[in-house]
């Protein structure tokens, strides 16, 4: 089985737009900026042997606000410039109570099954506590991208980074110590 570091999209690989202290998705491949970090961080991953797997909550499709093809080509362009095995993404909201969506684990398992990972040896790398929750729920590590929002932060984490640089140093040298 493969070791997969999980990481959300918005806020952890490009730059999310803040509102009134939270953050929300960019709208089209335009608004789309991956942080300057994440490029060398996931190659110094990839290069380690990390299976990398994006899980996002798209919740703007289910409302009507975002459209999918919109998600899809920003999907594309993160495929393209960076080194990401797979991107698994609910297009669902809370009322939907779908097992997708986080903080249930659903599209970690999902991808699990799909790519052949074990998620008990893996790690979690999110900035919002549904991302925490939903890798400590699939059994993994997780690492917490303090971005500050204006929103409640995780009960419990393993690591408290400030960025994908960061939480990829973290996750290097616990592969070292195994």
């Amino acid at each position: 089985m493969r070791t997969a570091v999980f990481m959300d999209r918005d806020g952890v690989l490009n730059r999310p737009l803040i509102r009134e202290g939270k953050p929300y998705p960019p709208a089209s491949v335009e608004e789309l900026e991956v942080l300057p970090e994440v490029g060398e961080a996931l190659a110094a991953l990839k290069a380690a042997g990390f299976c990398l797997v994006v899980v996002t909550n798209q919740p703007d499709v289910a409302r009507g606000t975002a459209p999918a093809d919109a998600v899809s080509a920003i999907h594309d362009r993160l495929q393209a410039t960076l080194p990401i095995d797979g991107i698994f993404t609910c297009p669902h909201d809370d009322a939907d109570a779908c097992e997708c969506r986080k903080p249930r684990p659903g599209l970690l398992r999902q991808a699990a099954g799909r790519l052949n990972i074990d998620c008990a040896a893996s790690f979690m790398v999110g900035d919002r506590w549904r991302d925490i929750e939903a890798g400590r729920q699939a059994g993994c590590t997780t690492l917490f991208v303090d971005r500050g929002y204006a929103e409640p932060e995780p009960s419990r984490y393993d690591h408290r980074v400030a960025s994908m640089s960061d939480a990829a140093r973290i996750i290097l040298r616990s592969r070292h110590r195994a």
